[in-house]
């Protein structure tokens, strides 16, 4: 993680092109593949894992029996000179999911961090937090599993 070097790469005054946009789909499709790779169909029961892994078309939630992090793109940010944004959500409690009928003891945010596609990316750091933090896909991967495991840690009982 570093600290960000040019302010001007914030935000920019024209339209994305397409080269940017099919780049920022790439690193969008890499992290997601880290966090909850796609599954193939398969016939029989799936072995139960500690941490379930739900992927959705445009992002994926990662579920431990009393904490998860939602991790969602929209590709269609407020701003048309954006290239979209990224948001991560860090929850306590069981998350429903799209289908799924809500549970009575609904999961509550704990804390949601936007990022956003750097314009022009250089050292390899890919996203910006709102805060000026910025991530390579590896690195914001590797910090959205910290933040579910705190959140395992501040739930589990004592």
């Amino acid at each position: 993680m570093t600290q960000p070097t040019n302010p001007a790469d914030l935000h920019r005054g024209t339209l994305p092109t397409s080269k940017e946009k099919n780049a920022v789909q790439r690193e969008v499709t890499r992290l997601l593949d880290e966090l909850a790779p796609e599954r193939a169909t398969t016939r029989g029961d799936r072995v139960p894992l500690p941490i379930q892994q739900h992927r959705t078309p445009n992002g994926c939630i990662l579920q431990a029996p009393a904490a998860a992090l939602s991790v969602s793109w929209y590709a269609d940010a407020a701003d048309d000179t954006r290239l979209g944004e990224l948001q991560v959500v860090q929850w306590r409690g069981v998350v429903s999911r799209r289908g799924a009928a809500q549970r009575p003891d609904a999961a509550s945010v704990v804390r949601q961090q936007v990022m956003h596609p750097i314009e022009n990316p250089g050292e390899g750091a890919f996203w910006r937090a709102d805060d000026g933090t910025t991530y390579d896909t590896a690195a914001l991967a590797a910090h959205c599993l910290a933040l579910l495991n705190e959140e395992i840690g501040d739930t589990a009982p004592a």
